[in-house]
Parts: C-alpha cells; structure tokens; sequence
C-alpha cells in the first residue's frame, strides 16, 4: 500500500509540474523565427511525460497485484507505518534531510564527512573511529574531485573556518 501512495503522490506531483510548468528562460529571438526549433521547455516537458506514463504503469501493476489481497488496505496500511518509522530506510531518510538542511552553513565537505559517517553507523560498522577517518578523507577526496578537477561549485560552507578549508581545496588542484 505504501508503494502505491507513494506513486500516487508522484503521479499528482508531476502531473501538477506539467501543468505550471513555467519557461524561466528567455527564448532568442532566432529561435521564434524557425519553426522547427525545440524550446527550453520541451525536454523537461517530455521526460515529464515519460515519467507520468511510466508512474502510471507502475499504478496499474500495484493495483493488479494486490487486488483482493487483505493487506491491501489502509487499515494494514496504518498498522505498518509505525514499523516503517523504525526501519533503517525511514532513518536514512532523516539523514539526508538533516544533511540538505546544513549543507550551506557547514558546506559540502563536512556535510559528505557526516552522510558517510552516519549512514557507515546506521549500516551496522562498529569501529567508529575508522569510519570517521575514512568519511573525512573521501569527503575531502570528493571535494577536490569535483570542484578542482571537474569545476563544479560545491557549497563551501557559512562558517568561516569551514569556508577557508573548502577554498583551501579548492586551490590544491
């Protein structure tokens, strides 16, 4: 039953992201003038589309499967919610939540540390010391990857100290 809300309420999301879809971006006046030219909105447009027919499978099948069976029903369904809120999924959604909330203030560096760090004790590793070090050494490995080899602008953090550390980094390469 989770399964099917949870598409049911991707099916509405992205139906409604159809609908307001709003073009942001300004369209040369080049383009207007070819008729056979694809605008910045259509690709969005079309893989949201694609998404939606694909959702709608998806529904279909659910529903098929489980017609008739007695855990089907939102009676089973509320009975197993309090069990997926103590499951390791439901906590590693609560990770990334947290994680997307300090990702500007502490910058990508400590926040990859932590995801790694967390997720590695939520997995079940018991030396938390060792997964410390490694979440940190690839946090910093990550950074240099991607904002000095690949140049993409990671968030470098609010804080100063931490601000510093990422440009300090950031110039390493």
């Amino acid at each position: 039953m989770f399964e099917l809300i949870c598409n049911v309420v991707l099916f509405v999301f992205l139906g409604y992201t159809w609908f307001t879809h709003v073009l942001e971006a300004k369209v040369p006046k080049s383009y207007l003038k070819n008729p056979n030219v694809l605008y910045p909105d259509v690709w969005p447009k079309v893989i949201i589309l694609l998404l939606l027919v694909c959702i709608a499978v998806n529904i279909y099948k659910i529903v098929k499967k489980n017609k008739g069976n007695p855990e089907f029903t939102f009676a089973a369904f509320g009975r197993n919610t309090l069990a997926f809120l103590k499951s390791k999924t439901f906590l590693g959604m609560i990770i990334l939540v947290i994680a997307s909330l300090v990702l500007e203030p502490l910058g990508f560096v400590v926040t990859a540390a932590l995801i790694m760090f967390c997720y590695g004790m939520l997995l079940g590793e018991k030396k938390w010391w060792r997964l410390a070090i490694i979440a940190v050494v690839l946090g910093i490995l990550l950074h240099i990857v991607f904002s000095g080899l690949l140049n993409v602008n990671l968030p470098r953090g609010t804080v100063s100290f931490l601000r510093s550390f990422s440009l300090f980094l950031e110039n390493l390469v």
